[in-house]
């Protein structure tokens, strides 16, 4: 039984200019102890996927379909239910810690409201127990950064804050909303390598955001491309990245840097994104698609299997090489 089971998600909002489609029809599932990765470029839909599972979701929002969780129903769940569920089963880690964390609040009294709050611990038990998350993140000398405010700690630190924060009340599912965005490449793998490390100490699921392919290629199980609030491919991890299917995945993967070129200019993907406002009927990166014919423009691709464990949502009938390159 999966975790987590999303289907036919679709995230509107209402705005001066129309309603605007964020989240297109999105179907995923998710077992425990898994990490999904979900990709593409910024305004694909994909941190808005999380806060609909969150039920964080602007008031100017409406959704559809189903998110269940445990097989509950999350979306229109009231909101004290929810919040019991958000705190204690899911929690998720957000793009800044800075905007995240108090500023007028010591780093150790926001922990310790975690606990207090949802297991209705002693102060000075969750205190102890605050001391140990922070240890279990990494953090030196975790006592006496216990009384340290947000704007006294690195970015990396608060990011470790932040971590141990979400797995204070040990959650199942834990969504990483871009959790390295913010810090340099040396912190950036030693936040993953934590992030690893806690899914095998807790059996905890992970949703891991971002538009770092080199994230995803060290972290992930499996991937799920957006663009345009719409799945393009879902695919284990190494066929993803070895055996890529889909023209826009494709894409994002050619304009990784690589080491073994000799500098040359970067393959970009030509165009921009459609206006979400008006969403075409037809496949939404059809213009900026090179291999486009008279059927992607007409007609919108249903995402389907093509190989075991793999999905696309392509009119382009392009044969998959079996053998990595």
């Amino acid at each position: 039984m999966s975790l987590l089971d999303v289907q036919d998600l679709r995230v509107e909002f209402s705005t001066p200019d129309g309603r605007l489609v964020a989240v297109n029809d999105l179907d995923f599932s998710l077992t425990a102890g898994e990490t999904l990765g979900i990709v593409g470029e910024s305004g694909s839909g994909k941190s808005q996927t999380a806060f609909a599972i969150m039920g964080l979701l602007a008031k100017n929002s409406t959704t559809h379909g189903s998110v269940r969780f445990k097989g509950q129903e999350l979306l229109g769940l009231p909101e004290p239910a929810l919040n019991r569920i958000r705190s204690e089963q899911i929690a998720m880690i957000f793009q800044d810690p800075m905007t995240s964390l108090n500023p007028y609040m010591k780093i150790g009294p926001q922990l310790m409201e975690v606990l207090m709050l949802h297991k209705g611990m002693s102060k000075a038990a969750a205190f102890e127990e605050s001391v140990q998350m922070l240890n279990a993140v990494q953090i030196p000398e975790a006592r006496q950064r216990m009384k340290m405010y947000a704007h006294e700690l690195s970015g990396g630190m608060r990011q470790r804050v932040m971590i141990a924060m979400a797995l204070l009340c040990h959650p199942q599912l834990l969504i990483a909303d871009e959790p390295t965005t913010a810090l340099d490449v040396t912190v950036q793998a030693q936040i993953m390598s934590l992030l690893n490390e806690l899914k095998q100490e807790f059996n905890t699921a992970i949703i891991l955001i971002t538009h770092d392919m080199g994230v995803v290629a060290g972290s992930c199980e499996r991937v799920l491309v957006m663009y345009a609030g719409r799945t393009m491919e879902v695919g284990p991890v190494d066929d993803i990245f070895y055996r890529p299917s889909h023209p826009y995945t494709q894409g994002l993967l050619n304009a990784i840097p690589r080491l073994d070129t000799d500098g040359a200019v970067l393959p970009t993907i030509p165009g921009n994104p459609p206006n979400l406002l008006h969403l075409p009927p037809s496949c939404p990166f059809q213009d900026r698609c090179q291999h486009a014919h008279d059927l992607c423009r007409t007609h919108s691709p249903e995402l389907s299997a093509f190989a075991p464990g793999r999905y696309r949502a392509c009119h382009w009938n392009e044969e998959v090489p079996d053998e990595q390159p």
